[in-house]
């Protein structure tokens, strides 16, 4: 990922916290339609990209919810949570928190060495494993062991026994959403579309051979999840 890459995660969560800011604080209610994409895009100088990624996010947090064909509406965060995490996943939020920040700094650097040292053969399996998580995503199944799947040919293209050793040791758990299986975000197919595309642009640059595309690609990727189980945590 690019310096305009990171730029857009950092202008994505400043979005993030002024909509939280103005739902928390009662300026934007429960029930209230937020504005267009345009409107947003206006108000906040930011690219279409940028608002659908923050909107992304509040709506896996439960602080917005889409309803078809008339826009999205402000939710109630602490009722969705309470709905939908169990006291076991709720317990289990520092955890995830914990090894998503330690994949940041394993596997974004295991990125970065696929990327110069891959194989043509690695490449491909990388690109097979995402291919099959595309299609469980268009058929509506279940997507935990591709995206673990993703990431261990991943690792392996590292050709360093070690990257694969530490994902295998924690396996598909290390995919956060398996472990929540009652968020809404487990089978959602526009939330699992967009993790699909930040695949695509961690696969891209490791296709390129570009290891420091690739190392940003992947920390991106790994911190929008973070970002979105904070949030979780912040509302129990």
């Amino acid at each position: 990922m690019t310096t305009l890459g990171r730029g857009r995660q950092r202008l994505a969560q400043q979005v993030i916290d002024q909509l939280r800011a103005q739902i928390e604080t009662g300026k934007l209610r429960v029930g209230d339609q937020l504005p267009t994409e345009p409107q947003l895009e206006s108000t906040f100088g930011v690219s279409r990209t940028v608002v659908r990624e923050a909107i992304a996010d509040l709506r896996a947090a439960g602080f917005v919810r889409p309803v078809q064909g008339k826009g999205v509406f402000v939710a109630d965060p602490k009722a969705h949570s309470s709905m939908s995490l169990t006291s076991v996943e709720i317990k289990g939020i520092p955890e995830t928190l914990e090894l998503l920040e330690f994949r940041m700094a394993t596997e974004g650097e295991a990125a970065a060495i696929a990327a110069y040292r891959r194989t043509a053969e690695q490449e491909a399996a990388i690109r097979e494993a995402n291919r099959k998580m595309a299609q469980l995503i268009e058929s509506g199944q279940q997507t935990v062991e591709a995206d673990y799947a993703f990431h261990m040919a991943i690792a392996a293209a590292t050709n360093n026994r070690f990257y694969v050793d530490v994902l295998r040791h924690f396996g598909p758990r290390a995919i956060p959403r398996g472990q929540f299986p009652t968020l809404p975000e487990a089978n959602d197919r526009e939330y699992l579309q967009k993790v699909y595309a930040e695949h695509v642009e961690i696969l891209s640059a490791i296709a390129d051979q570009d290891p420091d595309r690739a190392r940003q690609a992947m920390r991106a990727h790994l911190m929008a999840s973070q970002r979105r189980y904070r949030m979780l945590a912040e509302q129990q």
